[in-house]
């Protein structure tokens, strides 16, 4: 009698879990919230902290740029977001200028659904990629997601050229100086410090 009344609770506990996951509010059409702390503790998930490079340099790109960041309060908990600068173009000088900045936010998500989320914030903001380097409304990098070293043809974990981007450094450091690149074992200050 007591196994048959263990047996029942382990499946209503079961139940519980995957029907948080199926109530998983979802938001802007893409990711559910994989940060909702609740959905994290009934999955038994690590959080980790992730940090995105956000861009712009078409059209009102402050404003695209707020919207990258509203839309990432719904993907990430704990979010810390830096000033945003205007900076040159990485490849072509006849191109507008950037406005960049960065943020850092907390998620138990898996590397690749918040890469999903990214496109889709991306997509809704009206992104084009006619050619490598276009122009952008908004650009979402994902930079770091802690300690995880991932290589795929979809995704390389860390950002395989935020070390040599003053303009991703220095909006990171601004916020998250000790944020530690698993690869070389150094921090976002220590990084942003070389390029000076």
């Amino acid at each position: 009698r007591f196994r048959g009344l263990v047996s029942a609770l382990s499946a209503r506990r079961n139940k519980a879990r995957r029907d948080a996951v199926t109530e998983a509010p979802s938001r802007a059409g893409h990711l559910a919230l994989a940060d909702n702390a609740r959905w994290c503790h009934l999955m038994e998930r690590p959080q980790r902290r992730a940090a995105v490079a956000l861009g712009s340099n078409l059209g009102s790109r402050a404003s695209h740029l707020a919207f990258g960041v509203e839309r990432l309060r719904q993907v990430l908990s704990e979010v810390v977001v830096s000033r945003f600068v205007e900076t040159p173009p990485e490849h072509a000088a006849d191109e507008p200028l950037f406005l960049n900045g960065a943020v850092v936010g907390v998620t138990c998500g898996t590397p690749e659904g918040l890469l999903e989320a990214l496109l889709a914030i991306e997509f809704e903001r009206g992104r084009m990629r006619s050619y490598p380097g276009a122009p952008r409304t908004l650009d979402l990098d994902l930079v770091l997601l802690g300690d995880l070293i991932v290589e795929s043809p979809a995704l390389r974990l860390p950002h395989p050229r935020f070390r040599s981007r003053a303009f991703v450094l220095g909006p990171l450091a601004e916020i998250a100086p000790s944020l530690m690149d698993p690869m070389t074992g150094k921090t976002v200050a220590q990084l942003n410090d070389q390029l000076r």
